[in-house]
């Protein structure tokens, strides 16, 4: 079950001071897991599915932007559905060494005046509403730049970026080889069988701990039960299936892996603030 992290050279290092991509790829074809010496910052434009970043499996959606720092091993899974006719997903990326934020700031005084007092984040960061809009107009606006052009345009995105007081922590980085591949090898069994019962007997052999043992290492490492984190899991995949898709609430209570269409409405509502349907409603007059 254990996946190989795939140590990634970014192209160009040499030519290019950061490194720019608008990809459009089979929803197949993105990265496995992998880290590299950069910060990633990525923008979903097509396409929706599961992000691990470091000790973290989260949903992601069309719209999200989220800074990946140097070394935090991570991937993108795309779900099938969420391609276009084509098949493919899209996104905007920016990779970028630290060595050329911290060249910046030494060079150009204006850039060093609004990063003076800032702490580099260590985890991996999803951004609020409006520090996404400006960091999508920006990637935006650089897709259509000559390399000059963007080179300008990143002076203008790094104190947006790194300045954002409207983040959440999207993945704390493990620095243990062994706990890395562990909390990886929980996090794919649980993308691979959420949908059917999961016992604890079950994670924990597969994991090679007993039941007690493994209790204790999840919520000593995740601050929550295994339990938990499956329901959260399972709910997230639903709030995608409810934003996504015009299958039925009992479809998608079924499809997540619950077994009782009420004690799902119960679970999400707890959750979630309101109920599937209204929380369907929501986002689709937000999309609107």
């Amino acid at each position: 079950m254990e996946e190989a992290v795939i140590p990634y050279e970014l192209p160009e290092t040499e030519k290019h001071s950061f490194f720019f991509i608008h990809q459009r790829v089979s929803y197949q074809a993105e990265a496995k897991l992998h880290r590299h010496e950069a910060w990633e910052l990525y923008y979903v434009l097509k396409g929706y599915g599961t992000r691990l970043a470091g000790d973290t499996l989260l949903r992601f959606s069309e719209g999200d932007v989220v800074l990946i720092p140097p070394s935090m091993h991570h991937y993108w899974k795309y779900e099938p559905a969420s391609a276009d006719e084509e098949g493919r997903v899209h996104y905007l990326m920016v990779a970028f060494s630290h060595s050329l934020v911290r060249k910046c700031v030494e060079t150009f005084p204006e850039l060093r005046n609004r990063l003076a007092d800032v702490t580099f984040p260590t985890g991996a960061l999803a951004f609020g509403a409006e520090s996404s809009r400006t960091i999508r107009h920006a990637l935006t606006r650089m897709d259509g730049m000559d390399e000059l052009g963007r080179l300008c345009e990143m002076l203008r995105l790094l104190p947006a970026v790194f300045t954002a007081s409207d983040c959440t922590l999207a993945g704390k980085p493990m620095r243990i080889e062994r706990d890395v591949r562990r909390m990886q090898q929980i996090c794919a069994y649980v993308m691979a069988h959420y949908v059917h019962p999961i016992s604890l007997d079950d994670i924990a052999a597969e994991t090679g701990m007993n039941r007690s043992a493994f209790c204790a290492y999840f919520k000593r490492s995740k601050g929550i039960t295994f339990s938990r984190f499956v329901t959260l899991y399972r709910l997230n995949t639903a709030c995608e299936l409810l934003k996504h898709s015009r299958k039925s609430v009992s479809e998608i209570c079924y499809l997540v892996g619950f077994n009782d269409v009420p004690h799902f409405v119960r679970v999400f509502t707890k959750e979630k603030g309101m109920p599937p349907g209204r929380y369907r409603k929501a986002r689709r007059e937000e999309k609107e």
